[in-house]
C-alpha cells in the first residue's frame, strides 16, 4: 500500500540491520528482558464497553503482561538498546491495551517456553504462534494475521531447497517450538522411509540463532514464517536468497490461557481487534512493519482447523 510513511520505513531498516548483525547479544532464548513496547501510531482511545468485558484479574492489576520471543523480526525483536521489544506484534498488544484501557508490558521469552507460562508468568502470548489444533488443547487463540512458510539459503548456493521434498539429505536450521521444525522432523520421516537420506532438524533457542548459523555455513537452508523470513533476506545486505515458493498457510493467533481467571478475555481481544480494524489502526501497523500482505479482516477464535 502507498501510505507507509517514509520515516517508518527507516526506523525498520536501521533497527533490522543492528538485529541482524547484532541480535546474538541479545537475552533471547529464555533468560527475560522486560521492556515498555513503542507506542503504536494510533489513535484508538478505551472503549468503556469492551473494557467492561476485562476479566477482574487484568482491570484490578492495571496492566497486562505479553511475552515475545524478541528475535522474529519484523514480528518482534529488540530495538538499539536490546531491551525494548517492538515489532507488529507489539505495537498490536499496545494499541489493543489502549482500547481495553489496560497498560501493556511486553516481556521477551523463549519461545517454546511462553505457552507453558500462561496465566501464571505471563497473561497472553504475542510471538507469531501459529494457531493450530494441537496447541488449542492447551491454550485458546484470537486469531489475527496469516503467514506461510519460507525458505531461505545462503546468496547463490542451494536454490534447489524450496519445498519440504527437497531437504532431504541437507542440514535445515530452525527456531525451537516452532511449525517449521514439526514439519522439517516430520519431513525426514518421509524421506527415510522413502529410501532417502534423513533431513538434520538442527534447532536453535531463537532465531538470529538459525539466520548466524546459515551465514556461518552449519546448515544448508533456514525455515522460517514468510514474513520473518523475507525480513532476514532484506536485511543479509545480499548474503541470503528468498527460495520462491511458500507453503501452509495459516493464521497467527494470540495465545490466551484456558483459566476461569481470564474467562471473557477472548472475546474482549477480539472486539478489540474489530475496532482496530474499523479505525484504520490495524492497517497502519502492518503497513509500518511491511507485513500488510497478512493482514485479515475476521478475527475468529480458535479459527484453525487443523
Amino acid at each position: 500500500m502507498q501510505t507507509v510513511r517514509k520515516h517508518h520505513l527507516v526506523a525498520v531498516g536501521l533497527a533490522g540491520a543492528l538485529l541482524f548483525g547484532t541480535a546474538a547479544c541479545g537475552s533471547s532464548g529464555g533468560s527475560d528482558s522486560s521492556g515498555a513496547t513503542t507506542t503504536a501510531a494510533s489513535g484508538s482511545t478505551k472503549d468503556a464497553k469492551i473494557a467492561a468485558m476485562v476479566p477482574s484479574k487484568l482491570t484490578d492489576a492495571g496492566k497486562i503482561v505479553v511475552a515475545a520471543d524478541a528475535s522474529y523480526a519484523p514480528n518482534e525483536f529488540f530495538d538499539t538498546d536490546n531491551k525494548t521489544v517492538i515489532g507488529m506484534d507489539a505495537d498490536l498488544a499496545k494499541a489493543l491495551g489502549d482500547v481495553m484501557g489496560l497498560k501493556v508490558e511486553v516481556t521477551n521469552a523463549g519461545f517454546d517456553t511462553i505457552i507453558p507460562a500462561l496465566g501464571h508468568r505471563y497473561d497472553i502470548g504475542m510471538s507469531s504462534f501459529t494457531d493450530n489444533l494441537e496447541r488449542q488443547k492447551t491454550v485458546d487463540f484470537v486469531d489475527y494475521f496469516s503467514a506461510g512458510t519460507s525458505f531461505y539459503v545462503p546468496a547463490g548456493k542451494n536454490a534447489d531447497l524450496t519445498t519440504l521434498d527437497s531437504l532431504c539429505g541437507h542440514t535445515v536450521g530452525v527456531e525451537k517450538g516452532t511449525t517449521q521444525q514439526d514439519d522439517a522432523t516430520a519431513q525426514s520421516k518421509t524421506c527415510t522411509s522413502a529410501g532417502k537420506d534423513a533431513v538434520t532438524v538442527t534447532s536453535f533457542p531463537d532465531q538470529s540463532g538459525a539466520n548466524t548459523a546459515l551465514a556461518s555455513g552449519r546448515v544448508d537452508v533456514v525455515m522460517a514464517d514468510s514474513p520473518v523470513a523475507a525480513y532476514a533476506v532484506k536485511q543479509s545486505n545480499g548474503k541470503f536468497d528468498l527460495g520462491a515458493k511458500e507453503y501452509g498457510d495459516a493464521p497467527y493467533g494470540i495465545a490466551l490461557p484456558k483459566s476461569s481467571e481470564y474467562a471473557g478475555l477472548d472475546k474482549a481481544i477480539q472486539a478489540s481487534l474489530q475496532k482496530l480494524d474499523a479505525d484504520g489502526t490495524y492497517d497502519e501497523i502492518m503497513e509500518k512493519w511491511g507485513v500488510e500482505a497478512g493482514e485479515v479482516k475476521e478475527f475468529p477464535i480458535n479459527g484453525a482447523t487443523s
